[in-house]
């Protein structure tokens, strides 16, 4: 027996820890600026500088101009665009880490004879015209648009196309080369850039986190996201929290925090800190060329080889078998002013260090001439004509050589180029399911054990390109049979770090999303499963990823990616002693809602059908992919082949348990879901033992929801021949379903002789949920077998039905007599 005196479980000790009484101050790393700034290479951060100012001109040219966008003659109200969109006050501070991170990599790549692999993730939602100008610099805009070429014409087409019909959105998207990840919901960058590094030991992802965007629920977890990266498999992220202070009309919580109070709370995350602080040196000025500027660039350049040395440094000591527990992976803190670089104010409105700069700083240029001359003077600041070659002939090149020295050498290697963001995947090596079947009708097998066997053999096959995602409860979701191939993948507790894990367990969904979104985006594979009632906190999150899925799937030169695969269990009919609060399908509504080419929602209802489709499901691209399945033990209903032909099809008739294999029926009974199927079995039982073959039951079961779909609607919706062949016209139908029953009427809505015409009727859950027994449970929501029999004789009184039977008044009876059997029951 365990001794009552056992330890507890060991806590590795900080670095920090080491030094208890050191002062607060120190947390902040320092560097020696003077000594590292002589050992860059001559011109290189010139270039750098020229590429972020060009970029900043061309921000703001986007937001403003749709034409004239070389300004090689005079700015009038022609050339303004007639609605002005846009958010210009994070430009400059995105630029600015775009440009460094071009820069780091042709340092090291100098260094150290090949360039290093790095990602580039923003958080700020609407920053897309600095990341599209840098594309355009970098060649990365001609190359997968070639109707934007590096000439006078194509960059004027380029700068009229943001935020024009047709055009780029105002935040970067699946349209945008290098990207994967979309800011419209903010929160969930630094969890992509941490799952896109996963199991890719060469690369690392910067990613930018907005100050507004850190006070989202998402960023505050996915902070901790290192104590799951090993640096011996996984590649590396350098996060960058900009701080420019303001919101859109509101100031951000690290913007009012002293460098103390920001360096204890992300120490205290695990990180080394190191600042980046725009420091003023005098009255500042538009354009980006002041001291100040040029001081800030220089710290930015030395600070990226600090971290750049010091991800090298943790990678290298992981991967020479010596690894560093508890490793301080750098953060750099960029405090930059909002607006920067732009005008510093307008008829007595502060612009420069406020909020009024978020959005468009100059809103009346189109209208107003005292602002449409601010703003040629604000363009002009940047000197364009240091950038651009005006009098270039159609066949010369348009930019400036003086950015060269500042981007990859390797095209390949510039951040807009890399084919993991747009063109890695690889199928997953997968054993054919039927080897994981079980006999029918042998004995109980519970679908998530049966999965759970199934994805431990396919880790086995897939060590490095699969990881499951789950909350702290894939013992209590039954598919801890994965456990046999892999163990768990945390970093910061001795017990399962350094020991290649592809289990990832954390209580957060969202930051479980993210990492699976940059994981799957970049190429790999990966499933998330999670108590039903508690995966509608990604809804939005997964909204937001279909959104970019449909977008990349419309862009040509994206390649495939894995669907992204998710697992309901822990159902609210199996919720004997968690209750009501446990109690809710409504996850399988946001699926709905996606995009039809998108969505695929499935019912497995025995072990079989539901290893088939969870390996039909890693099989496929690009979809969302949601498998809702009980963990109880259930009978195999079916055997190997027929759950084959059965998942094919989608939904079947199940000979076995209708009267005379369901030919021609009086009634049929619908199940869709383990529970709800068990009752439709056992109420066509008693009808059989009631009536014999009196009453004529079909009995049909559904795996793929969405073959109830309107013909045309979805790719796996049923022509009206099928649908009629599974429910004949003129025929009552009774739906047990296992979610909201409107999730089901709004699928049939649109078939002919169905809701509204009073031959379906649906059960399913209706919100009556407590701490009961699962019969009661399917009982207290109307789909209990004697529910379901009672309701299907209550339609076959219709006089809308043409009856064999005996009586209507036998039927009237009959149906009292198993109502009251069922309260007898509950």
């Amino acid at each position: 027996m365990p001794s009552s005196e056992a330890p507890a479980p060991p806590v590795i000790p900080s670095i920090l820890s080491k030094t208890p009484d050191a002062p607060l101050s120190s947390l902040a790393v320092e560097l020696d600026l003077k000594s590292a700034l002589s050992s860059l290479p001559k011109g290189h951060l010139q270039s750098i500088i020229d590429n972020w100012r060009a970029s900043c001109y061309m921000a703001s040219a986007q937001i403003f101009l749709q034409a004239n966008a070389l300004l090689t003659e005079k700015l009038t109200k022609e050339h303004i665009k007639p609605r002005l969109l846009g958010h210009g006050g994070t430009t400059a501070g995105l630029a600015f880490a775009y440009s460094h991170t071009q820069g780091l990599i042709r340092r090291k790549g100098e260094v150290e004879g090949k360039e290093p692999k790095a990602l580039f993730v923003t958080g700020p939602g609407h920053g897309a015209p600095a990341v599209l100008s840098e594309l355009f610099i970098e060649g990365a805009i001609s190359k997968f648009y070639p109707q934007y070429p590096q000439t006078e014409e194509g960059f004027n087409r380029f700068v009229r196309g943001f935020s024009w019909p047709g055009g780029f959105p105002s935040h970067v998207n699946a349209e945008t080369p290098g990207c994967i990840h979309e800011g419209g919901e903010l929160g969930y960058a630094l969890a992509v850039a941490y799952g896109s590094v996963f199991d890719n030991p060469d690369l690392i992802s910067v990613v930018v986190v907005g100050d507004g965007e850190s006070e989202t629920g998402p960023t505050a977890t996915a902070w901790h996201s290192h104590k799951w990266l090993d640096p011996k498999e996984s590649g590396a992220v350098l996060p960058i929290l900009h701080v420019n202070g303001f919101k859109i009309s509101e100031r951000t919580i690290p913007g009012t925090m002293d460098k103390t109070e920001l360096a204890l709370l992300y120490s205290g995350y695990g990180y080394q800190v190191r600042f980046v602080d725009y420091v003023k040196q005098g009255e500042p000025n538009m354009g980006g060329n002041d001291p100040a500027d040029i001081a800030v660039h220089e710290d930015m350049a030395v600070t990226f080889d600090w971290a750049y040395a010091e991800i090298r440094k943790i990678q290298e000591a992981a991967r020479s078998g010596k690894p560093i527990d508890k490793p301080r992976w750098p953060l750099i803190i960029m405090r930059t002013p909002k607006g920067w670089t732009g005008p510093l104010a307008d008829h007595g409105t502060q612009l420069l260090n406020s909020y009024a700069s978020h959005q468009v700083a100059l809103p009346g240029a189109k209208t107003d001439d005292a602002q449409l001359a601010h703003l040629e003077k604000w363009l002009k600041s940047y000197n364009p004509e240091r950038f651009f070659n005006n009098s270039a002939k159609p066949d010369e090149p348009l930019l400036s050589n003086i950015f060269e020295a500042g981007l990859p050498r390797d095209e390949e290697r510039r951040l807009g180029f890399l084919k993991e963001t747009y063109n890695a995947y690889k199928p997953l090596k997968l054993s054919d399911w039927k080897e994981f079947g079980y006999e029918k009708g042998k004995e109980d097998v519970s679908c998530m054990k049966a999965i759970g066997k199934y994805l431990s053999d396919t880790i086995k096959k897939n060590p490095d390109s699969y990881r499951i995602f789950s909350p702290d409860e894939l013992a209590s979701n039954k598919l801890d049979g994965v456990f046999e191939s892999t163990s768990r993948n945390f970093q910061w507790d001795p017990t399962t770090a350094h020991d290649g894990g592809r289990v990832v367990e954390m209580l957060s969904e969202h930051t479980l999303q993210g990492w699976m979104q940059g994981y799957t985006l970049t190429g790999r594979h990966g499933t998330l499963p999670s108590y039903e009632a508690f995966l509608g906190i990604v809804a939005t999150m997964m909204v937001q990823y279909a959104k970019f899925n449909k977008m990349a799937l419309e862009t040509l030169w994206r390649g495939k990616t894995a669907s992204l695969n998710y697992i309901e269990t822990s159902t609210w009919t199996r919720q004997e002693h968690n209750g009501y609060s446990h109690q809710n399908p409504g996850f399988i509504s946001s699926i709905l809602q996606l995009p039809t080419n998108l969505a695929r929602v499935y019912f497995p209802a025995d072990a079989n059908t539901s290893v088939s489709v969870m390996a039909h499901c890693l099989k496929s691209t690009g979809y969302v992919n949601l498998i809702v399945g009980t963990k109880a033990p259930s009978p195999v209903y079916l055997t190997v082949e027929q759950a084959d032909a059965h998942c094919i099809a989608g939904a079947s008739i199940w000979e076995n348990y209708s009267i005379d294999k369901g030919v021609d029926p009086d009634v049929v009974l619908v199940g869709i879901g383990y529970e709800l199927t068990q009752e439709v079995i056992a109420a066509a039982a008693l009808f059989k033992k009631d009536y014999g073959s009196d009453l004529r039951v079909r009995v049909v079961n559904i795996v793929d929801l969405l073959v109830l779909a309107p013909h045309g609607t979805h790719p796996h919706a049923l022509d009206e021949a099928g649908f009629n062949s599974l429910f004949p016209p003129k025929t009552p139908v009774v739906v047990n379903y296992h979610g909201y029953p409107g999730q089901v009427a709004s699928l049939l809505y649109d078939r002919p002789h169905s809701v509204g015409r009073a031959r379906f009727h649906i059960s399913g859950y209706s919100e009556q949920g407590t701490t009961t027994t699962p019969f009661l449970m399917l009982s207290a929501n109307k789909c209990g077998r004697f529910d379901l029999a009672s309701k299907a004789l209550e339609l076959r009184e219709s006089p809308f039905y043409t009856t064999n039977l005996r009586q209507a008044d036998l039927l009237s009876t009959s149906r009292q007599q198993l109502l009251h059997r069922g309260q007898h029951r509950w």
